[in-house]
């Protein structure tokens, strides 16, 4: 929960104003992999086929994206 304290805080932060231009230079969303944009593609799959990959990404340290992008590039080599 937000505490009463919190609430006060954050209208005086809003009543004080904001820097516009800091805000916009925060950038939203998560960042760019590159100067392309990207697509999204769905995929299914088995819950087995889930489990192995998930597997593999902790094995590997990596996200499941990530572990998905890199067995895209090692079959399309």
């Amino acid at each position: 929960m937000v505490s009463e304290e919190q609430i006060r805080t954050w209208a005086e932060e809003a009543d004080a104003g904001y820097d516009v231009e800091e805000l916009k230079r925060r950038g939203r969303g998560r960042p760019g992999r590159g100067a392309e944009p990207m697509q999204v593609v769905t995929v299914r799959l088995t819950a087995q086929e889930l489990a192995a990959l998930d597997a593999a990404a902790v094995k590997h340290e990596m996200s499941r994206s990530e572990a998905i992008r890199a067995a895209l590039a090692h079959f399309a080599a």
